[in-house]
């Protein structure tokens, strides 16, 4: 599966357009991640706990997004986009979504 954020695939032509797309996950912190977070903002540097975290929602909610196209029998999606929001102090939702398409070669260009 073709997935870009650009309303096309260079060397590629839509054929037909199946519908938007989208994929999410809301995550929460576990209390000793977070402690260990707290901590680490006090003296600086990258919180590694919610960087896992939020590396993790991005894959997960990817991945449904894929699994969506795929039983519309897309075999591209196109214009995705990653939002992010605060659902609680502790947890946040992901949501990545876009444009499921059939796409073709153009004729000389693949």
């Amino acid at each position: 599966m073709l997935i870009t954020t650009l309303p096309e695939v260079p060397g590629y032509r839509i054929v037909k357009v199946l519908g938007v797309v989208k994929g999410n996950t809301v995550r929460a912190t576990h209390f000793g991640k977070d402690f260990l977070a707290g901590l680490r903002q006090i003296v600086g540097g990258e919180l590694k706990e919610y960087t896992e975290m939020l590396s993790n929602a991005r894959a997960e909610s990817e991945r449904r997004m894929l699994e969506e196209a795929a039983r519309l029998g897309a075999n591209a999606i196109v214009n995705v986009r990653f939002v992010s929001g605060n659902i609680t102090a502790n947890a946040a939702e992901i949501l990545v979504y876009g444009t499921a398409v059939v796409v073709e070669p153009v004729q000389g260009e693949s």
